[in-house]
């Protein structure tokens, strides 16, 4: 087998779709993303390679090595996988996390994040930023928790505005492959720079792809993806990054068990200071826990709002249902002094400590 350089990534000349069976593709880009800033470097092109079988001798060509380094890994089992398929010379199915052909090595853990979508800062109020949770995560036992912005939220509670649950889908390990190749290949993820800034648009959403599959361990930060302009830097890639982006979105699980509500038995409530007078203020639901409860983290590089982790129980004594998605805009009055707050509540996911 020997690789023959057939384009150039985002050069148009390399094209085709991602198909992931017979999951459907729903809408693309919800408009409530929300994000910050970040500014890099346009990125270079990079050759594409494609596979050519060698005629038949006793061994390879030396240069097929050289060759073969040029290209990622990620990239490159999935190359070699194509051309032992075409040649007709393998008959087993690749192992499940990694020692196989044609397998994408990956941790294999619950909380082992290998892929993961979110959207978040920008200029917007600090009940929305309270409330920011990433919209896809898949993990090395192949679930999959997911929640597509572009659906409509559940109705309002008075002045409490629910969120909608996540979805969590179970995936087996052909599916999960799938997915981290259709990330890593055709969505651009395994040769992507980390940072790709626009400075023609202000105060617009960050996008943050984080991968951990293949040998590649990386986040990828675009800012304004899917905010077209002229002469955008990156187009190529930001059109893949956001087709990818749509994909995660709308996962429905290509065929994985059938999806269900996630309700974690763990969730974090922040707290922050409210405006006295407004309407549907609730008395101070909590006996064990006061107001000086929630705290910061100390991480500097953590979620920096009050906060602490709060049980099934201390959220239902708030008496707000549904609260599986997480809500905002509650006023409660803190007990003693008569300071109102306003709590907001958000699921944790199976790796967030809180």
């Amino acid at each position: 087998m020997t690789l023959e350089p057939i384009g150039h990534a985002g050069d148009g000349s390399v094209s085709g779709e991602r198909d992931w069976g017979a999951r459907p593709v729903g809408p693309g880009w919800g408009p409530e993303l929300i994000a910050e800033k970040i500014r890099a470097p346009s990125s270079p092109q990079e050759t594409v390679f494609r596979c050519v079988e060698p005629a038949r001798r006793e061994g390879r060509p030396g240069a097929m090595v050289q060759a073969m380094r040029l290209v990622s890994l990620a990239a490159l089992v999935l190359l070699v996988a194509a051309c032992i398929s075409a040649g007709g010379n393998a008959s087993e199915s690749p192992s499940p996390s990694g020692g196989g052909i044609g397998a994408i090595e990956h941790a294999t853990g619950s909380t082992d994040v290998l892929l993961r979508f979110e959207v978040g800062g920008g200029f917007v109020a600090p009940g929305f930023l309270a409330t920011e949770a990433p919209i896809f995560t898949l993990y090395g036992d192949g679930t999959v928790i997911v929640r597509n912005p572009a659906q409509d939220p559940p109705p309002s509670v008075g002045s409490v505005s629910p969120l909608r649950p996540f979805r969590i889908v179970r995936l087996n390990e052909e599916q999960l492959q799938k997915v981290l190749e259709d990330a890593l290949v055709q969505g651009g993820l395994g040769q992507a720079r980390t940072d790709y800034p626009d400075n023609q648009i202000a105060d617009a959403p960050t996008a943050v792809f984080t991968v951990n599959a293949g040998g590649i361990a990386k986040r990828v930060s675009i800012y304004a993806l899917g905010i077209d302009v002229a002469n955008q830097p990156d187009a190529q890639a930001r059109v893949a990054f956001a087709d990818l982006a749509a994909r995660l979105e709308a996962f429905d699980g290509g065929g994985g068990d059938a999806t269900g509500m996630y309700s974690p038995d763990r969730y974090r409530g922040i707290l922050q200071e409210g405006q006295a007078g407004g309407p549907d203020v609730k008395a101070w639901p909590w006996i064990t826990v006061s107001p000086g409860d929630f705290v910061p983290a100390s991480d500097p590089n953590a979620f920096r709002l009050p906060s602490r982790v709060m049980s099934v129980g201390a959220v239902e004594a708030l008496g707000i249902n549904p609260y599986q998605g997480g809500f905002q805009g509650l006023s409660l009055v803190g007990p003693g002094d008569g300071k109102v707050y306003s709590f907001s509540l958000r699921p944790l996911l199976p790796d967030e400590s809180r």
